[in-house]
């Protein structure tokens, strides 16, 4: 790996301590940005980085670029181009996370955000687990109700609505939690504070539908898949009520983030034997194969950067 750390800013790759923004920027004083968390998985045998499901993740930019009305500088495939040279440069030989972000750029007081220049920028870091993965989480229900679809729309990744998220997961952390599990207005479960959710119930996966506010996830869409066509698993779009959480067989998160992170025990309430769920494992085995490129069946899902 490089010494010096490459990001791409202002339409070229330049040294990160070089990548600065003004104070004045619309995006950093009213949240008008819209960005995506891209990981990239080294595999040792084939000795190269895949980065998994990296168009899937432009093509949802693209598209909370538009629910926000602003227009992406670059096209999907261009910005998978940019992505894989950001990473060639930086030469890692490791999991790494790439965080793109396409923002309000000008340097204007005032909120509204049609008219205004938009830019693109992006990081790439090495990054292992967000959340504590191996062992069952404990969560805690928040009181921070979820945002609903009509105030900031939860499938856009817009960057002034995770003030949402970090409200619920610093209230499960000081409260002595792992993480958050958060509802909607009308007392539905949601999602946690940055990753969907999916319960075990019967030997079925239930998970909220995309109306409960959640964000139509990359990693839910694989999860599904995956439990679909290889373990035959029945998957069930429905609202979950928040009692079922306590009496559901399993229980585990999921997002790019923390990618299948199983959980323990709800409201102080233990899951099973209070500890990783068989299916949660054996969907979090499977999974940890597929991003590292090694199921031909998944393969196109994994991009790679050498």
């Amino acid at each position: 790996m490089a010494n010096t750390i490459y990001s791409y800013f202002n339409g070229e790759i330049v040294p990160l301590a070089e990548a600065k923004i003004s104070i004045l920027t619309h995006a950093f004083n009213y949240g008008t940005a819209c960005f995506e968390g891209i990981r990239g998985y080294w595999n040792q045998e084939d000795k190269q980085i895949y980065l998994f499901r990296l168009r899937e993740h432009f093509e949802r930019m693209a598209g909370s670029a538009k629910i926000m009305g602003i227009k992406l500088p670059y096209t999907v495939d261009e910005l998978c181009n940019i992505t894989r040279e950001l990473v060639q440069k930086n030469g890692y030989q490791e999991d790494i996370y790439l965080r793109p972000t396409c923002y309000i750029s000008a340097e204007v007081i005032g909120v509204k955000m049609h008219g205004l220049d938009v830019s693109f920028c992006m990081y790439a870091l090495p990054f292992g687990a967000y959340i504590d993965i191996e062992k069952g989480l404990k969560v805690g229900v928040s009181s921070w109700k979820r945002i609903d679809d009509n105030m900031i729309p939860a499938r856009a990744k817009i960057s002034g609505a995770y003030a949402n998220s970090a409200f619920a997961k610093s209230e499960a952390l000081l409260n002595g939690f792992d993480e958050a599990i958060m509802l909607t207005s009308e007392g539905h479960v949601s999602e946690g504070s940055a990753e969907n959710i999916f319960m075990v119930v019967g030997g079925k996966l239930v998970t909220p539908p995309i109306n409960e506010n959640v964000l139509v996830g990359i990693t839910r869409h694989t999860v599904m898949t995956i439990a679909k066509e290889t373990f035959g698993m029945e998957v069930v779009e429905r609202v979950i009520d928040r009692t079922e959480l306590y009496t559901c067989d399993e229980l585990f998160l999921c997002g790019t983030g923390a990618q299948i992170a199983p959980v323990a025990e709800v409201d102080h309430r233990p899951l099973g034997e209070g500890g990783v769920g068989p299916i949660s494992k054996k969907i979090q085995q499977i999974y940890f194969d597929v991003v590292r490129g090694k199921v031909d069946k998944y393969k196109e899902w994994c991009t790679p950067v050498y």
